[in-house]
């Protein structure tokens, strides 16, 4: 008969480990491919392999190490990874088929016991599981914990207890509520305390084993935290053979990877071509390489495929994208603003924290599919114009006039257009920032701000620290399959060595 505690040890952590994993496996599996030529690649897209048969199990195995790889990443990249319960759809089929079966066991539960004699097997099933699961969660050095655990849920002399009808269920609710909070976490105090409350056996039985499945949940937040630090090296290594095994099972599984380096390269050559002079550092590999991390911020996530070496982070490379995105547009309404405004307000206290948090609200859902920019820019215009009056008056100048106003409102409006001139400059600023905190991150000293992004430099400040966390662990994973490419790249000479790459990446 199926019960909670079924749920809660065959497949409560199970469930809890695939609802942590499905973020990452869902994006990864969309990637899981066989060696035939895909039909939504271009004339440009990287040619395939071979196209071979492949079997089943060669796919499923393939999907599991993908799918082991994204957890382990996800642990070592998201420091607020945790473990969360599996939740059914509300009022999907399952949850309520879910419901009635183990309603149905509770309810043929409190009819044995209310049997003359009562029967208990059942009863003594559920302790049985208890005991375990409070085991479980022992440490090494508990060893009068365990002795006492053992001593009362002693299921041999609980089975002959009711088989003479002297079982006194209350005292063993009592003791395993009393192990639960001497072994719970602080959060679960008032958990604890609830079932002191709950006065028949059943429904307090029934309460128990839910309050056991959170603690199993904190208990494995807790190993993954504590263990983090030390799995930095481990982590590293692990990934970078499980993508040597999918490789294996799928050669041309770095197809779109080696279209991306290929591509920056080819993008700093032309840029080049158009100057006066080539700036021959920019083609050292580790150029090339930081320059190909900063295109991601700028990628077109639905007409062009993702790296494979990146896929695992994708979600957060579109984040950092639309958040790059904000801070350019939050940084050059406020240039506007004061460049067009003048010395009128500048030196008074508190007032670009107030118009920058006018505009950064305005801004806020930018990149939600029903947000209109235009209208909101315009918005934003006639907000901040009659913020600047008001606080212009109060400190004893005059207001802004009708022609200050028209010009401060087009030229916040033009911004719209992503060739717009100051949009240009501080996006130039903020990737010439976020380049400089790459190039310095072996150094441990993060780059000055660049002139105009002083009222963002929190943002920017953290969401550099985001990027190149993000890049410097794709580098340890993945820097044997980039050099590989990248010596490729370069074997048609352009002055660097094998030994220069290596020292680069």
């Amino acid at each position: 008969m199926p019960n909670e505690a079924d749920h809660n040890e065959g497949g409560g952590d199970k469930e809890s480990e695939e609802s942590a994993q499905d973020s990452s496996e869902q994006s990864v599996r969309k990637r899981v491919r066989t060696n035939t030529p895909s039909p939504h690649r271009g004339a440009n897209a990287p040619q395939a392999s071979p196209p071979r048969f492949v079997s089943v199990e060669e796919l499923m195995e393939t999907a599991k190490g993908v799918t082991n790889m994204a957890l382990a990443h996800e642990i070592m990249v998201n420091q607020s990874f945790q473990v969360k319960p599996s939740e059914l759809p509300e009022g999907s089929l399952e949850r309520r088929v879910k419901e009635i079966v183990h309603q149905a066991f509770w309810d043929c539960l409190e009819a044995q016991l209310k049997k003359d004699p009562p029967q208990y097997s059942h009863v003594i099933q559920r302790l049985s599981e208890i005991k375990e699961t409070l085991l479980s969660f022992l440490l090494t050095g508990h060893s009068h914990l365990r002795s006492r655990i053992e001593e009362v849920l002693d299921l041999t002399l609980i089975q002959q207890q009711a088989e003479k009808g002297a079982l006194d269920v209350g005292a063993l609710s009592n003791f395993i509520i009393e192990m639960m909070g001497s072994l719970c976490a602080p959060c679960r105090d008032e958990d604890v305390s609830k079932l002191k409350e709950i006065t028949e056996f059943v429904p307090l039985l029934k309460a128990i084993f839910s309050l056991l499945d959170l603690m199993k949940l904190d208990m494995a937040n807790f190993a993954v935290n504590s263990i983090r630090p030390h799995l930095m090296q481990q982590s590293v290594e692990y990934e970078r053979n499980k993508f040597q095994e999918f490789l294996d099972r799928q050669p041309n599984a770095l197809d779109y990877t080696e279209k991306w380096l290929k591509d920056t390269l080819k993008n700093l050559r032309g840029a080049s071509s158009t100057e006066a002079s080539a700036d021959p550092p920019a083609f050292l590999p580790a150029n090339v390489h930081n320059q190909a991390y900063l295109r991601l911020l700028k990628w077109e996530h639905l007409s062009e495929p993702f790296p494979e070496t990146m896929l695992m982070d994708q979600v957060r490379f579109q984040e950092m994208q639309q958040i790059t995105e904000q801070l350019v547009l939050l940084s050059s309404i406020l240039l506007i603003v004061y460049t067009t405004t003048g010395e009128a307000i500048s030196g008074i206290p508190g007032l670009m924290e107030t118009l920058k948090n006018t505009v950064h609200a305005m801004l806020a859902d930018m990149h939600a599919p029903s947000f209109n920019l235009q209208e909101t820019l315009v918005t934003t215009g006639e907000k901040l114009c009659m913020e600047l009056s008001q606080c212009l008056t109060q400190h004893g100048s005059a207001a802004l006039s009708t022609d200050q106003k028209n010009i401060l409102m087009g030229q916040i409006s033009a911004t719209i257009q992503p060739d717009n001139t100051v949009r240009q400059l501080m996006d130039s600023r903020v990737q010439s920032y976020l380049l400089a905190t790459l190039e310095s991150s072996q150094h441990k000293t993060p780059p000055p701000i660049p002139g105009g992004l002083a009222p963002i430099c929190k943002e920017l400040q953290a969401l550099a620290v985001r990027f190149s966390c993000l890049v410097n662990f794709n580098k340890l994973v993945f820097s044997p399959f980039y050099r590989k490419i990248l010596q490729e790249c370069f074997s048609s000479g352009d002055g660097v060595t094998l030994k220069e790459m290596l020292t680069e990446l």
